[in-house]
């Protein structure tokens, strides 16, 4: 997963009243995604097969049209797009397109 975007500094950190779900305690997996994206499918199972491997971590999943200002705030242009959170919500990494699970977790090495 490599950076696409904006930093933490340029978005602010993110809570559970941003994603409508509480952060990991070790860090969050965010996922945008759409009903019809496809990708968005494989995403949802490497994100969730990641956070059951890794304690402390969730996996928040957002339905991207339902939630049209925070995708426009964090400035999210395709789906499924993933945000790797620290403890404190802030950005660590971004991503768009389906993830590999070995980039997942180095990136989650990042944030924890």
């Amino acid at each position: 997963m490599g950076e696409t975007g904006g930093t933490a500094a340029d978005e602010g950190a993110l809570g559970a009243g941003d994603l409508g779900a509480e952060l990991g305690a070790r860090a969050t997996l965010v996922q945008f995604s759409t009903a019809f994206c496809q990708p968005c499918r494989a995403t949802r199972r490497t994100l969730a097969e990641v956070a059951a491997m890794v304690e402390g971590v969730a996996h928040v999943e957002i339905d991207a049209e339902a939630h049209l200002g925070l995708v426009r705030r964090l400035g999210v242009r395709a789906t499924p797009t993933v945000l790797v959170l620290d403890a404190g919500g802030r950005i660590v990494t971004r991503a768009a397109g389906a993830p590999r699970r070995a980039d997942v977790i180095a990136a989650l090495g990042r944030a924890v």
